[in-house]
């Protein structure tokens, strides 16, 4: 029996939810859903902007409204945004219709993937490693109940895919 279910991947920034969403969207030929983008195109406005003009809190709104759009549905990759899971309604809601799979990684991993961005917005700051760290420990508990769970820290793209894969068992 084919999944059909949704493949939602939640995880810190730079963890490799989007690259791995693509992946994943090319080789079982479905729609890959970036949230973060669609919301960038929604309100015609970068992240970054969104935070400084109209902050953190509207965007948390634009994001609980995009999480009950795509709850409903099958069939689609989802890419979350790295703070949806603050909300744990957005992680209940996305894991309804689908496998939930968090993306993590060690903090020195992310500060270097993340490293040459300027697109984001919590972590415009010095101390980026420290903030990666802080911001780890306080969202560890919201990670902690996503039921699977992939560190990306020595695994190419195409490793997670197939970790996320055999989390499908037989079904694709």
């Amino acid at each position: 029996m084919k999944y059909t279910g949704n493949l939602v991947l939640f995880g810190f920034m730079g963890t490799g939810k989007s690259a791995v969403a693509r992946r994943l969207g090319a080789f079982l030929d479905r729609p890959v859903i970036e949230m973060d983008e669609l919301i960038e195109e929604r309100e015609g406005m970068t992240i970054s902007r969104i935070f400084a003009e109209r902050g953190e809190d509207y965007f948390r709104e634009r994001e609980r409204e995009l999480v009950r759009e795509l709850a409903s549905g099958q069939g689609k990759i989802v890419a979350t945004g790295g703070g949806v899971v603050l909300d744990p309604a957005n992680i209940r809601d996305l894991s309804r219709e689908g496998l939930a799979v968090c993306l993590t990684a060690r903090p020195e991993v992310i500060l270097n993937r993340v490293a040459g961005e300027s697109h984001r917005p919590l972590l415009e700051r010095a101390d980026r490693l420290e903030t990666i760290e802080r911001m780890l420990k306080s969202r560890k508990s919201c990670y902690e109940k996503i039921p699977h769970r992939i560190d990306t820290s020595g695994l190419s793209v195409e490793e997670v895919a197939d970790r996320v894969l055999g989390l499908l068992g037989n079904g694709e």
